[in-house]
């Protein structure tokens, strides 16, 4: 029997934002893998095997499922949001390329899914309408000084930025240097989005301006949007805030 991994995400949280085609792969697997949070959004069948782990054990979790697969298993890897964006599929593409023979009998499948940005700007409007980057403050992975020179040319290239990861209890002071760093290369009324739970009971969606952003709050659940010089803030029915970016840039 030929095993299959499908690496699915289940999107910030609706399960209106699971796309059918996870649906149908987490409802045939055999086993269940992925951070605790993320399968404790779902109910195993009869039969179905869920193994959590923590959110530091990607690699581990990544041989796991390539293990069980090589062995004629139906292995689902679930991530939050799109399982491509700072997520799992990565992190399973990095096992096989550690260990390549563990891959070499079955199929690997990632479904696309909704990632947090995109989530967070349908809720305010078209913050991305335009070009746009994604940048993660978590330097579990990757150096500070990294993140400070991606954040200086992103702003300085006058990009919309939607930073993931902005704040954690062990780092929750990163998301004001990167504001000092925005700081110096773009208007202080530009516009910034706080979005925080986006789709959940709890969601609060917050539009400030550059100058006024260090001061609001901002966890791990929140993702930031920070405009580009363009984007603008329209007043609806109401009172509602709308945030969009032109399609078309003018040249400086």
């Amino acid at each position: 029997m030929s095993g299959q991994l499908t690496i699915v995400g289940l999107g910030p949280g609706p399960a209106g934002w699971v796309t059918p085609a996870a649906n149908a792969a987490v409802a045939a697997a055999d086993v269940m893998l992925g951070y605790a949070p993320y399968l404790a959004r779902l109910t195993p069948r009869a039969g179905q095997i869920f193994e959590a782990s923590d959110n530091r054990e990607e690699l581990q979790r990544a041989v796991r499922a390539l293990e069980l697969a090589s062995q004629g298993k139906r292995v689902v890897m679930v991530s939050g949001g799109d399982p491509g964006v700072f997520a799992m599929a990565a992190a399973v593409f990095e096992a096989v390329e550690k260990n390549p023979g563990l891959a070499n009998d079955f199929d690997i499948r990632v479904e696309p899914g909704i990632t947090a940005m995109l989530a967070a700007a349908a809720r305010i409007g078209a913050p991305l309408g335009h070009d746009f980057c994604a940048i993660s403050l978590s330097d579990n992975l990757k150096p500070w000084e990294v993140i400070e020179r991606r954040l200086r040319l992103a702003a300085e290239a006058d990009f919309v930025i939607a930073l993931y990861n902005p704040a954690s209890k062990a780092r929750p002071n990163q998301i004001r240097h990167a504001f000092r760093i925005l700081n110096s290369a773009r208007k202080p009324e530009t516009t910034v989005i706080f979005a925080r739970a986006v789709g959940r009971d709890d969601e609060e969606i917050e539009v400030t301006t550059l100058k006024e952003a260090p001061d609001a709050l901002c966890d791990m659940r929140t993702l930031v949007i920070v405009g580009s010089d363009a984007t603008r803030s329209l007043r609806g029915n109401k009172g509602r805030i709308w945030v969009y970016t032109p399609r078309s840039a003018r040249g400086k």
